[in-house]
């Protein structure tokens, strides 16, 4: 007996295809739940679903783990959770957020009934009590714009532009309120960028209108300069690969490096670092020779800073270091000396040990 057969259970998704063959069978029934392992009212929900199953088994019924899942996730446009969904001969049919138990029994008795709905014509309603009702077949791109009036997009386009970074989400950034939310909000922080954010919970009208607006049925949306930079999925990957920290530094976004954090990057260019004058090719004063010379007599591989281009640098180090004069020698992001102690360590045979711990 195959997953989808075994009505009367309830399944783990642990694919798109095990969803896909229970919902593709003529005059199927598929009643789906989407959870999250984090989200305590989807595990509210668990013993009422599984219970729900057991008498009616007429019916499929799914369980989907919406963040490991998201392919399946994105087909049947989650964006929180708990949500369930019914499908019928491949077709969704009903939708209803949130933990109601009552609800969630009145529905699945509503459509294991014989009689078939007009699908196609279930009437679009406003959520209510955490309830949604699937529409209509969704129209052309252009029907869909034109419906939306100018005045909600002159609302959308304002709340968009009101920062250069702009997160459309569930909750808030210190309480997000779906899983997806609050991995862009991480990626954010890590970034160090500043934005603004929208709880699209609190507003139906917004919810539904960026859906069109954006054209991009789902949330979080990110905002970068009024342009839409993606969901969940791309963010994470563009944050993986480097791509979105090129994105917020090309349009000045990223915070600037302090001198302090600017002087220990510099540092720990090399496990042994030189700040001096010149290069070790062509020195710029006596003592920056002798430092380099003794280090190359000890066979030290070590990488070099010329403090005479970079006068924020020069001044920086000598507080940062408490030390005024050049050249400075550092070992693993530490200080070891100026000309004097580099050349005494070398004559006391410890400058190659120190250099080699």
């Amino acid at each position: 007996m195959g997953v989808a057969e075994m009505a009367g259970v309830v399944r783990d998704a642990n694919s798109k295809g095990d969803l896909d063959n229970a919902v593709k069978k003529q005059g199927s029934l598929v009643v789906v739940h989407f959870w999250a392992s984090w989200c305590e009212p989807s595990k509210a929900m668990e013993p009422v679903f599984t219970q729900i199953a057991i008498e009616t088994p007429n019916a499929q019924f799914f369980r989907v783990e919406a963040e490991e899942q998201s392919d399946i996730s994105e087909t049947y446009e989650v964006d929180a959770v708990p949500l369930f969904i019914w499908i019928k001969d491949g077709v969704v049919v009903d939708k209803m957020q949130g933990a109601n138990a009552p609800e969630l029994a009145s529905k699945v008795a509503k459509w294991v009934k014989d009689t078939p709905a007009p699908f196609n014509e279930v009437k679009k309603e406003v959520p209510s009590a955490g309830v949604a009702v699937v529409g209509p077949a969704v129209s052309s791109q252009g029907e869909t714009k034109a419906n939306l009036a100018e005045a909600e997009k002159g609302r959308l386009h304002e709340l968009v532009n009101s920062k250069k970074v702009m997160l459309f989400m569930k909750g808030s950034p210190e309480e997000p309120r779906c899983g997806f939310s609050r991995k862009v909000v991480n990626v954010l922080n890590d970034q160090g960028v500043e934005f603004g954010s929208f709880d699209i919970l609190s507003d139906e009208t917004v919810r539904q209108g960026m859906k069109t607006y954006a054209n991009w049925p789902t949330f979080p949306q990110l905002y970068v300069e009024g342009e839409l930079l993606g969901g969940c999925d791309i963010i994470l990957e563009m944050n993986e690969n480097g791509e979105l920290k090129e994105v917020f530094a090309e349009k000045g976004l990223l915070p600037k490096e302090t001198l302090e954090t600017r002087l220990k990057n510099v540092i720990n260019q090399s496990a042994t670092m030189l700040f001096m004058k010149g290069t070790p090719d062509a020195p710029r004063c006596g003592f920056s020779t002798k430092v380099v010379n003794a280090l190359k007599e000890e066979g030290i591989e070590f990488g070099s800073f010329n403090i005479l281009e970079d006068e924020e640098v020069r001044q920086g180090l000598k507080t940062y270091s408490n030390w005024p004069t050049y050249p400075q020698l550092y070992y693993k992001g530490e200080l070891l000396g100026g000309c004097d102690i580099i050349l005494e360590m070398k004559a006391s045979g410890e400058l190659k040990s120190a250099l080699t711990e």
